[in-house]
């Protein structure tokens, strides 16, 4: 009785993809928002943060995933801090345009 085997590279993926998803949800939020305001410069940090998701799910879970998987097929080291460093930065850039978004409707 054998079930299904979930292993840490699989979930790591997922992680990486449940990022990437959540930014770009952040991004539909801003965007909505624009659009309900009726305020084009709002677009802008929809845009930003819409393109961290897209890198996030893009390229930086795709690589994360790639080095993963030879890190464990050659008994490597799995860590990847720069990816991690650089998907920090993008979710810190997106909690900023939401910020930035919100105090530039509140000052209107």
């Amino acid at each position: 009785m054998s079930g299904p085997v979930e292993t840490q590279a699989a979930r790591t993926a997922l992680a990486w993809q449940r990022t990437g998803l959540g930014l770009l949800l952040v991004a539909g939020l801003l965007a909505r928002g624009a659009a309900a305001h009726e305020d084009l410069l709002l677009v802008v940090p929809a845009a930003l943060v819409a393109v961290a998701g897209l890198t996030v799910l893009g390229v930086l879970g795709q690589r994360r995933q790639r080095n993963g998987a030879l890190a464990a097929a050659t008994d490597g080291d799995a860590r990847a801090p720069r990816e991690v460093r650089l998907a920090t930065c993008l979710v810190v850039l997106t909690v900023l345009c939401a910020l930035a978004a919100d105090l530039l409707l509140q000052t209107r």
